[in-house]
């Protein structure tokens, strides 16, 4: 009995001393995942989220370069065809084993007309499963940067999402509730405890991860708080209630690098802000003008573009963590390059000229659609914009909302004039193209966020040429034509390129991610 009392006593303190040693990560930013469903929406921090607990076949380190995660090693084994190998012995967090079926379903999921991720993947004609371990991808001719698009295109179990009747995406501008939207179920290194969206989120570590002997260190358990109220989220961490908060407002960096026991990690982001003009409609929806619409005169778009003074944005709303663009991409994405990347001056007198001779020289009303919960000091990029439109006579209706309303509402083009924020996982051109400036095509699945009604036929052509060119010297100046083309037509005025930083605890150790998105299992705690 007495041996058995000292055994039960040895094994409480064991447990206690388990439990002391577990390590729970507590973090927060200003909005929340839109969804857990890895293939309803194409945002940020919703795919940031969502990769803890799913994995693609093909991951990005802190480098964001290319590494192996569900799939060991790929290949073109032919001019349309690229064979992945699948890594052995994964199983999902429920026990069940990963094959190549379930790559098959996750790719056919993520072309459902609801999936947001369909430009990602729309020259894809066929995903086959040749046998368990590999997978053949058939495109429709050569497609050279498909590993590039592999990386984003999380995978699900075909099983869970039979069992939970998800196996089409939410379909998140309509508010869809299914299971997959609050439930997630992946091979990744966490897995979700509990889903209280714009409250908290819980994830634990996954004890069956493939990649748990590579990640010894990370936490036990993450703990996510939004957290809307800049001034809150800087009290939280100095308070230590949070470890590490993504996006601290810019005016308090300075007073957290001062404070004892918290520091900072910087770096430039590969996002670009802008505001978009539905140039396209016969009239705009949100506008006093009827009968015609003033963005479709280019004399007009280039207006606003040089009122817009970029330089006292960056210096009193960035506080300087911003850089000047001319592109609406950054450095680190394929065929950026500085030459392209330069503004029109600022210059309200010839603005002012522009707007006469476009025959509106007393200026319009327009209804802003604007986040302020999404970018860094998004609502404050939007006031000094209105106020600037001013000069020229256009007033501005600013529309601020969270990003949960801001995005349904421009996805259904239910809008004359937004800001968006543009990153771009594949690091390649293409995809800002594809998305952004080819003509809106659901059945081609491209254009899926051009929402400013922006054609032009020869945009198309070279961005469906730009995917297929497998000779790097034409591709690059295919791509160095189409974003001459894009400066021309002026779809998009452009304002900065994010730099972002990482606020945290001493505590805590992470490598940032220039995609802004941070990986957990890459973070130590002492």
């Amino acid at each position: 009995m007495f041996v058995a009392r000292i055994a039960a006593l040895a094994a409480a303190a064991l447990c206690a001393a388990s439990v002391a040693d577990a390590k729970t990560l507590r973090w927060a930013s200003q909005g929340d995942a839109l969804t857990l469903d890895p293939h309803a929406q194409n945002e940020g921090p919703t795919s940031g989220m969502n990769a803890h607990v799913y994995e693609p076949l093909i991951s990005r380190d802190p480098s964001l370069s290319k590494v192996p995660a569900l799939a060991l090693s790929w290949k073109a084994i032919a001019p349309d065809t690229w064979e992945f190998k699948l890594r052995p012995d994964v199983k999902f967090s429920d026990g069940t084993p990963f094959t190549a079926d379930d790559v098959v379903f996750s790719y056919n999921r993520a072309l459902a007309p609801t999936s947001d991720f369909r430009a990602y993947i729309s020259s894809i004609k066929e995903v086959k499963a040749i046998d368990p371990l590999t997978v053949h991808i058939i495109t429709n001719g050569p497609n050279p940067i498909l590993p590039d698009y592999a990386s984003s295109i999380l995978i699900m179990s075909k099983a869970w999402a039979e069992k939970h009747n998800v196996t089409k995406p939410q379909s998140f501008k309509d508010k869809e509730e299914t299971y997959a939207v609050r439930n997630a179920m992946g091979t990744g290194a966490f897995t979700v405890k509990q889903r209280d969206p714009d409250v908290k989120t819980v994830m634990a570590k996954n004890p069956t991860y493939w990649g748990a002997k590579d990640f010894p260190a990370s936490p036990d358990e993450l703990v996510y708080t939004p957290i809307k109220e800049p001034a809150t989220r800087v009290a939280a961490l100095i308070s230590g209630q949070v470890d590490f908060v993504l996006d601290a407002p810019l005016q308090d960096i300075a007073r957290i690098k001062q404070t004892p026991g918290l520091k900072t990690e910087e770096t430039a982001q590969v996002r670009s802000i802008f505001l978009g003009l539905d140039m396209g409609a016969a009239e705009l929806k949100y506008s006093d003008v009827k009968g015609k619409n003033p963005f479709a005169d280019k004399r007009v778009r280039q207006a606003m573009y040089q009122a817009i003074d970029i330089d006292a944005i960056k210096a009193k709303v960035m506080r300087n963590f911003a850089a000047p663009a001319g592109l609406v991409t950054s450095p680190g994405v394929h065929g950026y390059t500085k030459d392209l990347d330069k503004r029109l001056k600022f210059d309200v007198a010839s603005a002012k000229k522009l707007m006469a001779d476009a025959g509106y020289p007393n200026g319009f009303s327009v209804v802003l659609d604007c986040p302020n919960d999404r970018y860094n000091n998004d609502e404050q990029i939007c006031q000094a914009v209105t106020g600037m439109l001013a000069q020229i006579g256009i007033k501005v209706d600013l529309q601020a909302r969270s990003k949960t309303l801001h995005f349904p509402k421009i996805q259904k083009k239910d809008s004359s004039f937004f800001l968006l924020g543009w990153g771009v996982p594949t690091l390649d051109s293409h995809y800002v193209f594809t998305y952004l400036y080819q003509t809106n095509d659901a059945a081609k699945k491209v254009g899926g966020y051009n929402l400013t009604n922006y054609s032009n036929a020869k945009m198309d052509e070279l961005t469906d040429c730009i995917l297929k060119e497998v000779d790097q010297a034409k591709r690059d100046k295919m791509i160095a034509d189409a974003w001459k083309l894009a400066i021309e037509d002026m779809p998009y005025l452009p304002l900065h390129h994010q730099l972002i930083v990482w606020s945290m605890s001493d505590k805590v150790t992470i490598p940032i991610f220039a995609n802004d998105s941070p990986n957990f299992k890459y973070s130590k705690m002492k």
